[in-house]
């Protein structure tokens, strides 16, 4: 989308937002310019924000104020223009000085500034200008806004207590990225502009507020809690939390927030958390968040965790009781290096979070886990990206993809994650491990704790690697992995001889040579079980499956992976046995990537059409936004919306 900087051009702005939306032809993209965002960041900039919030469950908004220090960098700029979606601004007010005689102490008061709405665009929200008094000079200003949220907002999901583990007290949880954090905070909602934060929350005495900057794991529990984030961030990683959590430690800098009933199952699954942080820091430098600690959020959660520094939010549904899901925690902890120290400075350079993050996880799971397990996991992702591949249009299949007519988390794909792994991958392959990772470490030095563009990275390759050790890779090879579609012809692919025993278990039972019981399935992890599923004939007997179900339980499998693979057969095949399971499956797990495909599986019969559309209506209220906006245009395609793993 497109953005003006001055407000004064706002309502022209908009015009050509709408104009570039409907435009088969863009102008040429400016690098480095953030087209979802209409905060005006060349001439004001946030440096800091203060939060004083009341959270009430009752009407399901936030209310209350965030001050906001601002840096002046145009003297002569008046308006400064944040960023805002549903969000109702009873008062803006400016802080003054005013000083009374020679020899009075100075007194700071508040002065009400004018304000304003502009008009509302349906991806972005809408424009909140406020009018400063001007300045000859550049000055930090300090503006606070009283707000009240909406109960609609995108970023707030407010689950009752029967949608929680305990199913007796309720729970809030925040998802802002990409551009969700303007729904909840008005604020300058573009990750080019990091800020530190302080936050005072006020909740109901029962329940335990935390959020991702400095928690206390000895917080009283008792309505009123404090919170201090003091490195610079980006405003999608504002995260807060706030239900019926119990802490426990699992490491010296680690531990889980969790439910009751969920705390003892995840502080299992996750102890290795302490182990990865240290291999991250072997490999890519100091860890520089103090602590590590990770929530585990109810299964509606759209996506498998989001990387929050200091609190990273998991997905239930990645506690397996077999540490099979952990990539999900190694991935989220890599984010603390690439994403959360550097960041994409706008949501065209995603992949310099998502790919990296991905490459760096790859290699934490192999110095904890081993070569074999890592392996398996490389070798199905690549699989996951050739179905993607063929499924995008090219101008989807780049790294630098041109999202200006688009919301930014609607056109989600594996492509920034898998291909950005591979191509980092490829890097490390050409130029060796050691001259690899000393590059790595020098780009997290070099641009921490600030945002780069795609072209910055570029021109930091260049310099580092590709210049210092010529001969080896070229910039034209690197532009085709950047900016051309699918998977350069040099790609280091990922293999493995795991998945053959899984293969001749597999023919050896579709060949009824042997009953599913007298397989040799012992020692498989999950993702052999994956594949061994993944890799079934569309069409299968109801006898077969029956057998299948019958040796393993894949019906009742506590693995939400697994049953997603299960579930696609069962639709495939229309195995009334297991229907009562997936329609429990889809109503209370939210995860997009699980349930997306087996809603589109479901609408390619009439029958499956009919459960599918009578589901999605029972649980639609219970969804993430985010996952409404996926499932919703697939079953019922005719309607129409714009919220968005």
């Amino acid at each position: 989308m497109l953005r003006c900087c001055a407000a004064g051009l706002m309502l022209a702005c908009l015009s050509r937002v709408a104009a570039a939306a409907a435009a088969t032809d863009l102008a040429p993209l400016q690098p480095g310019l953030d087209y979802h965002s209409f905060a005006n960041v060349e001439q004001f900039r946030v440096t800091h924000l203060e939060l004083d919030l009341r959270v009430d469950f009752t009407n399901k908004v936030l209310f209350g104020a965030v001050a906001l220090e601002i840096k002046r960098l145009d003297p002569r700029a008046t308006d400064l223009v944040l960023d805002t979606r549903e969000l109702d601004v009873r008062d803006v007010e400016e802080k003054a000085t005013n000083v009374l005689g020679a020899t009075a102490k100075s007194q700071t008061t508040w002065v009400s500034r004018p304000f304003h709405f502009d008009k509302a665009d349906s991806i972005l929200g809408s424009p909140l200008v406020i009018e400063l008094a001007p300045s000859s000079k550049k000055t930090t200003e300090l503006i606070r806004i009283d707000y009240v949220t909406a109960p609609t907002a995108p970023a707030l999901q407010w689950l009752t207590e029967k949608q929680t583990a305990g199913r007796h007290k309720d729970f809030l949880y925040t998802q802002s990225e990409p551009i969700g954090a303007r729904s909840w905070i008005p604020l300058q909602d573009t990750p080019q502009v990091r800020a530190t934060y302080t936050a005072h929350i006020h909740t109901p005495s029962n329940l335990l507020a935390v959020m991702s900057a400095k928690n206390d794991p000895k917080a009283k529990r008792n309505g009123e809690y404090t919170f201090d984030m003091p490195e610079a961030i980006p405003s999608y990683l504002i995260a807060l939390a706030v239900g019926d959590l119990r802490f426990t430690q699992v490491g010296p800098r680690t531990g889980v927030y969790a439910e009751k009933s969920l705390l003892s199952a995840a502080a299992k699954e996750f102890a290795d958390t302490e182990a990865m942080i240290r291999v991250g820091e072997k490999l890519f430098g100091p860890y520089r968040w103090d602590r590590y600690d990770v929530l585990v959020v109810p299964p509606s959660f759209p996506i498998g965790g989001m990387e929050n520094p200091r609190l990273s939010f998991i997905s239930s549904t990645a506690i397996a009781g077999d540490k099979s899901r952990v990539s999900i925690i190694a991935r989220l902890l890599a984010h603390s290096w690439s994403g959360n120290l550097v960041s994409n400075a706008t949501w065209r350079d995603q992949w310099l979070n998502e790919g990296f993050s991905d490459y760096l996880a790859s290699r934490i799971m192999r110095e904890v886990y081993g070569e074999r397990r890592e392996a398996m996991e490389r070798v199905l992702a690549l699989t996951s990206l050739r179905d993607n591949l063929a499924e995008l249009k090219p101008r989807d299949q780049v790294l630098a993809i041109d999202l200006r007519d688009r919301d930014p988390g609607a056109a989600s794909s594996d492509v920034p994650y898998e291909k950005g792994r591979l191509f980092l991958t490829f890097l490390d392959a050409k130029f060796g491990r050691e001259r690899f990772d000393a590059f790595l470490r020098g780009y997290f030095d070099h641009f921490a704790f600030k945002s780069i563009s795609t072209e910055q990275f570029i021109a930091y390759l260049k310099d580092n690697l590709l210049d210092r050790f010529p001969g080896i890779v070229t910039r034209d090879q690197v532009m085709e992995w950047v900016m051309a579609p699918g998977i350069p012809a040099d790609a280091v692919l990922p293999s493995t001889d795991t998945f053959q025993p899984v293969d001749d278990a597999r023919s050896v039972w579709l060949a009824g040579k042997l009953p599913a019981k007298k397989l040799e399935t012992r020692g498989w992890v999950t993702a052999q079980w994956l594949y061994f599923l993944d890799n079934m004939p569309a069409t299968l007997r109801k006898e077969q499956l029956a057998d299948l179900d019958g040796a393993f339980g894949f019906t009742r499998s506590g693995n939400a992976e697994v049953s997603e693979s299960w579930f696609m057969l069962v639709i495939r095949n229309s195995y009334s046995p297991s229907f009562p399971r997936l329609e429990e499956y889809l109503k209370t797990v939210g995860r997009r990537k699980l349930i997306t495909p087996l809603y589109q599986e479901l609408m390619k019969t009439p029958a499956g059409a009919a459960m599918a559309k009578r589901v999605y209506a029972l649980a639609r209220s219970d969804y993430h936004p985010q996952t409404v906006a996926a499932i919703e245009p697939i079953v019922n395609p005719s309607s129409e919306t714009h919220d968005d793993e």
